[in-house]
C-alpha cells in the first residue's frame, strides 16, 4: 500500500498566494487566515466540459470572479487528455479515477460490443443495459460500465462516513466522477435534476428545479454582453442562418433555450450549493467530495463554436458562478481544496475559421459515415450480410465490422476498410484493433506520442472497433451543419480536443504556473496525497503532482 502524506500544513507566510488575486471576490477573513493544517474536509472537483486550454487562455485575462480565485493556486495550463477519444464520457472517466479509458474502459460516449447480446445495436457509456427498459436515447443510468473506482469511493472505502457527491447537467459526468458507490447523484432531465433509478428528491433538490421550473415558464431576458467581447459580436453564415451574436434570450417554455445557455450552469451550481448546505458537506467526521461538471460550455460550443458573442457571454457568466460558489464555501467557514479541469477541448465550427486564417478548416466528407464506408466496403469485397457490414457511432473513432460473417471474410472486410479508410484524404490514420491490441500502453509526455499511442490510450478489448480512424486536423465530424445544435464538436486525436488546463487552489498554497504537459489522469493521484488517502500500488496511471510551489513536496511519503 501507498500513502500519500497530507501535505497543507504550509506555513502562515503562503497564505499570501491563492486568496491575494481575489481579494475583491472573496471575503478578507479568508484572504488574511493562515494556511490549515491536516486534510481538507472538503474536495471540490469542478469540470468545466469542453474548457479547452485554448479557451482558457483566451478568455483568463478577462475573468473577475472564480477564476481569479483558481489561477491564484497551482495553474497547470496544458494538462492533458491524453487519449484519441476526446468525448464527455472518455474524458470525465479520467478525472477522479487517475486511469485512462484503455484501463477504465470507457471508450466513448457510445460503443458497440458485436459479440454481445445487443450486437450491432450501440451501448451508452452510463446506461444498464441489461435493464429492458434502457436505451441508449432513453438510459437507465448507472455507472456499471466503469471499470474502476474513483477518489471518492476510494476515501469511502477509507472511512465509510464520507460522502461522495456528484452534480450535473449530463448524467454521464455524474456517473464518471461519482463512480458506484455514491450518495447523492443528480443531472438534468426534461426540464429538472433527476436521480438514480429507485432513489427519492430532497427538499434542497425540490427548490433548485422548482426555481428553474419557474423562469423556464416565464422566459428571461437576454443576457449582458461584457465590453471585452466586442470583438467576437460578429455575424457568422452558417447553414441557412447566422451565428455569433446571440444574446441568450429565453422564450417562455422553451426547456431546450434554458439548458443551452449559462442558465443551465447557474443552476448546477445552484444545486452543488444546496446540496452542500442540506448534507453539511466538509463539516463531517470524515473529508467529503463535492463533484460539479457544468456542461453549458459544451452546449454552447455545439451549437455556436467557441469563438463569437456566446462563448464570450457563457464565459462571463461561469466565472461569477465559480465565484458564487467559492463565496459559499467560503462564508461556512470550511477548508475546501478545488480543482478545476475538463473531459476534453473543443474546435470552432469551419465556417469561422475560415474567417481566421484557416482555411484548411472543413467539414468531414459523407463518405466516411459509417453507412457510405458499409456500403463501400461491401462493394469491394463482395461480401453481402443481413444489416450493416460496417457500423459505428459517428464518422471517426470506432468502427465495428458485422458478426454475422465468419472470420475470414471479417479479416477481408476489415482490410479492406482499413484501405479505404487511409486512402481518404480527410483520414490521418486508421488502426486495426489487432494493431493496438499489440502496441504497448503509452508513457512519457503526452505531447509527444504518437498517433497511435493516442488511439492505444483509448483502446480496450471487447469495446473498441474493430478499426480506429483518426481524422485529420480540423476535419469536423459534422458533415452538414445543424444550427443551435450542432455546428462545432470535438472528439479528435489533436491538442486542441485533447489540451485541457489543470487548476488546483485551497487557502494558503503558494502560487505558481507551471506549462510543461501534465495528464488529467494525475488529478487523483494528487488529491489523494492532499487528503493523505492510502491507496494500492498501481491504483493510478497518473503522478502526483507536488502543490507546494517551494522546496516542500506535497508528494512526500
Amino acid at each position: 500500500m501507498r500513502r500519500f502524506a497530507a501535505p497543507f500544513a504550509l506555513a502562515a507566510s503562503l497564505a499570501l498566494g491563492a486568496c491575494a488575486g481575489t481579494a475583491a471576490k472573496a471575503p478578507s477573513s479568508v484572504a488574511e487566515a493562515p494556511a490549515p493544517k491536516g486534510p481538507p474536509r472538503l474536495v471540490v472537483a469542478v469540470s468545466v466540459d469542453q474548457f479547452s486550454a485554448d479557451t482558457f487562455a483566451q478568455f483568463r485575462q478577462h475573468y473577475t470572479g472564480g477564476f481569479v480565485r483558481l489561477t491564484g493556486g497551482a495553474v497547470f495550463p496544458s494538462g492533458f487528455q491524453s487519449h484519441a477519444a476526446t468525448e464527455t464520457c472518455p474524458g470525465h472517466s479520467t478525472l477522479l479515477t487517475g486511469t485512462r479509458p484503455a484501463r477504465n474502459g470507457i471508450v466513448a460516449n457510445n460503443w458497440y460490443e458485436p459479440d454481445g447480446p445487443r450486437g450491432d445495436k450501440p451501448i451508452y457509456c452510463a446506461e444498464d443495459e441489461t435493464d429492458p427498459a434502457s436505451s441508449p436515447r432513453n438510459p437507465v443510468v448507472s455507472p456499471g460500465h466503469l471499470k474502476v473506482p474513483t477518489l471518492g469511493e476510494l476515501m469511502k472505502s477509507a472511512d465509510p462516513a464520507t460522502r461522495n457527491v456528484a452534480v450535473s447537467a449530463k448524467d454521464r459526468a455524474v456517473m464518471m466522477m461519482g463512480g458506484h458507490k455514491i450518495d447523492q447523484a443528480w443531472w438534468w432531465k426534461n426540464g429538472a435534476f433527476v436521480t438514480l433509478k429507485g432513489r427519492a428528491s430532497t427538499p434542497a433538490v425540490d427548490k433548485v428545479n422548482a426555481a428553474a421550473a419557474a423562469t423556464i415558464k416565464s422566459g428571461a431576458p437576454a443576457l449582458p454582453i461584457p465590453a471585452w467581447c466586442a470583438a467576437a459580436d460578429h455575424a457568422v453564415a452558417v447553414g441557412n442562418t447566422t451565428l455569433g451574436t446571440g444574446r441568450f434570450v429565453l422564450e417562455p417554455g422553451k426547456e431546450p433555450q434554458f439548458r443551452v445557455s449559462p442558465r443551465m450552469d447557474k443552476a448546477t451550481v445552484d444545486l452543488a450549493i444546496a446540496l452542500t448546505d442540506e448534507m453539511g458537506l466538509g463539516q463531517g467526521s470524515a473529508p467529503d467530495v463535492l463533484s460539479v461538471s457544468l456542461s453549458a460550455t459544451d452546449y454552447v460550443g455545439h451549437a455556436t463554436g467557441v469563438a463569437g458573442a456566446e462563448m464570450c457571454i457563457l464565459q462571463n457568466q461561469l466565472d461569477q458562478d465559480l465565484g458564487r460558489l467559492f463565496a459559499h464555501l467560503d462564508a461556512k467557514g470550511i477548508d475546501y481544496v478545488v480543482v478545476l479541469s475538463a473531459d476534453h477541448g473543443g474546435l470552432d465550427m469551419p465556417e469561422r475559421m475560415d474567417q481566421q486564417a484557416f482555411p484548411k478548416a472543413e467539414r468531414v466528407d459523407v463518405s466516411l459515415m459509417p453507412e457510405a464506408l458499409s456500403k463501400a466496403v461491401a462493394a469491394k469485397t463482395g461480401i453481402a450480410v443481413e444489416g450493416p457490414l460496417v457500423f459505428g457511432d459517428a464518422p471517426m473513432g470506432d468502427l465495428y465490422v458485422s458478426r454475422k460473417i465468419d472470420a475470414g471474410q471479417r479479416a477481408k472486410a476489415v482490410a479492406a476498410l482499413v484501405g479505404i479508410l487511409r486512402a481518404h484524404p480527410q483520414a490521418a490514420a486508421a488502426f486495426t484493433g489487432e494493431e493496438l491490441a499489440k502496441t504497448p500502453l503509452p508513457s512519457g509526455n503526452p505531447q509527444d506520442w504518437s498517433l497511435k499511442d493516442r488511439a492505444r490510450a483509448s483502446w480496450h478489448p471487447g469495446r473498441s472497433g474493430d478499426v480506429v480512424l483518426l481524422l485529420d486536423r480540423a476535419v469536423t465530424p459534422i458533415p452538414v451543419a445543424m444550427p443551435g445544435a450542432y455546428v462545432a464538436t470535438h472528439g479528435s486525436a489533436f491538442d486542441y480536443d485533447r489540451r485541457v488546463p489543470i487548476l488546483f487552489w485551497r487557502r494558503g498554497m503558494r502560487n505558481f504556473e507551471q506549462p510543461q504537459p501534465v495528464e488529467t489522469v494525475d488529478i487523483a493521484p494528487t488529491l489523494a496525497a492532499v487528503l493523505g488517502l492510502k491507496v494500492a500500488d498501481g491504483t493510478f496511471d497518473g503522478r502526483c503532482l507536488d502543490l507546494d510551489g517551494g522546496s516542500g513536496n506535497t508528494c512526500a511519503q
